[in-house]
């Protein structure tokens, strides 16, 4: 086993700045996702297109999360995780700068890929935390850096809003935005985190990641295009059925070559498998909580009979900012608790507190009440942060130190897809019922009964992180056990004993 370096002032100051630079960068790399949620309007208006050519303006960023995050997770595994974080920042930086400065669609569609590449950030820095971190401290940064997701995702949707709160709003701000922060975490992380020490070295599996990334953008974007496209369509379902096929193709691929970019046995192990489960509901109920909130207190009163009449800017910070404050400050409250009782709690605590904000927001029927729609967002807010905190203690307590990126990576994408289909279940669900007896010629407005029904949905998707932690996580690693380099995951039987 090897001996953890003492907590000597110096090293502990060391650690602290690297878990700076990775959580600014974690944070800019979550804003990415929400960043244009407020001003798809503004966009369609501004680039004279219709509602689906600007919907894949947020497509586009999902479909390339998919594809890039677990082929450079890898890749940082391989052939060093600083020098990919700032390729990564680069392309980022240079994403946000075309995104800002065109005025084709089709550039800005380019200019979004580039910003979901990004998305490969998260678990690059989580591999450079195992690295770095002494085991004592990993939970609480692993935490820290985690619930900058939540928080990152929140402070995107008040940022926009203050920047198109004037009279002649323009989206390009928030691009502008974004590349002074994409810029601000490439000097952090290229001044403040050491260079790579170890690396695995190999080949780069192509086959494999091609496989899989045509499985997820098969899956995906029916997903989200879905609405558009109809649920029943030949194309949604011809998608849907292409990634069970793409599935089984890569499955069998990663299972023949020699360095398959993920091991499948890995992959299936159990406290892995059920915390990607737990990362696509926790996803779910993120998106669930920023569009179904955002579109509740927006709703007009005088037409609908509820709704709180806000503008966007009203919407951010009165809202949306109390749930993204709480989540940040949960964060290290959830590393704590897992250094001290293990993940497992904390996927209890972080399905109740998820619950139940929801169950709140449910049952107000009326939703006249702000106080209400403040304090259940607060809640998820606070399940959110924790469920973010569980998941990497889950993982890097069950996988190899060399297979810390991809395995990360993939929970990533499994975040990345509850909240695709969060999105998408939302937008179904406010449409499918319309509010009655609305003047002539105005747009159809969600009935009251589908935010209720939006709110219960989610509920349930968080009550089942419950389920997921008693089925899948009875046993898991304590931390301290991957100081022991190269440990391989272990089986149940293994880890009897050993794990809390």
């Amino acid at each position: 086993m090897t001996t953890p370096a003492p907590a000597t002032p110096a090293r502990q100051r060391s650690e602290t700045v690297v878990v700076f630079a990775l959580s600014l960068a974690a944070m800019v790399v979550s804003m990415m996702q929400t960043l244009v949620v407020p001003i798809l309007g503004l966009i369609q208006s501004d680039l004279e297109t219709t509602p689906a050519n600007v919907s894949w303006v947020t497509t586009a960023t999902l479909l390339s999360a998919a594809v890039f995050t677990p082929l450079l997770g890898r890749f940082g595994d391989q052939h060093g995780k600083k020098q990919t974080l700032i390729g990564v920042l680069v392309v980022m930086v240079a994403g946000s700068v075309l995104a800002a400065t065109t005025h084709s669609l089709l550039w800005l569609i380019v200019g979004r890929v580039l910003q979901g590449a990004a998305t490969a950030i998260f678990p690059l820095a989580l591999s450079v935390l195992r690295e770095e971190i002494r085991p004592a401290r990993l939970p609480g940064a692993m935490a820290l850096v985690s619930g900058t997701l939540a928080f990152g995702s929140g402070l995107a949707l008040v940022a926009v809003g203050l920047l198109t709160s004037g009279d002649n709003p323009d989206y390009r701000s928030a691009f502008w935005l974004a590349t002074g922060l994409a810029a601000l975490a490439l000097i952090a992380v290229a001044t403040l985190v050491p260079a790579t020490r170890e690396t695995t070295g190999g080949r780069t599996d192509v086959l494999g990641a091609l496989t899989l990334a045509a499985t997820l953008v098969l899956l995906l974007l029916p997903v989200s295009q879905g609405h558009e496209w109809g649920w029943s369509s030949a194309r949604t379902l011809g998608c849907f059925a292409g990634a069970v096929i793409m599935a089984a193709v890569w499955t069998l691929v990663e299972r023949k070559v020699k360095e398959p970019l993920v091991d499948m046995r890995m992959f299936a192990h159990r406290p892995v498998l059920f915390a990607n489960l737990a990362g696509l509901l926790v996803g779910f109920g993120s998106f669930a909580l920023f569009i179904g909130v955002s579109y509740l207190v927006q709703m007009p009163s005088r037409l609908t009979g509820y709704g709180f009449d806000a503008s966007i800017l009203r919407a951010s910070v009165e809202f949306l900012l109390p749930g993204t404050l709480v989540s940040l400050l949960a964060a290290p409250i959830g590393g704590k608790l897992v250094r001290q009782h293990g993940p497992r709690p904390v996927l209890y605590l972080a399905s109740l507190a998820g619950a139940l904000g929801f169950a709140w927001l449910a049952i107000d029927h009326d939703h006249d009440h702000a106080f209400s729609v403040i304090a259940g967002g607060m809640l998820v807010g606070a399940g959110i942060s924790f469920g973010y905190a569980a998941m990497p203690a889950v993982i890097v307590g069950s996988v190899p130190p060399q297979q810390t990126g991809i395995a990360n990576g993939i929970n990533s994408i499994s975040r990345s897809t509850g909240s695709a289909i969060g999105s998408a279940m939302v937008t179904t669900v406010l449409a499918s019922k319309s509010v009655e007896h609305l003047p002539p010629g105005l747009p159809k407005l969600p009935a009251e009964s589908q935010f209720t029904l939006t709110f219960v949905i989610a509920a349930v998707a968080f009550g089942l992180v419950s389920l997921v932690a008693v089925l899948g996580l009875r046993t898991i690693h304590t931390l301290r056990s991957t100081a022991v380099a190269g440990a391989a995951p272990a089986t149940d039987a293994e880890t009897a004993g050993a794990t809390r």
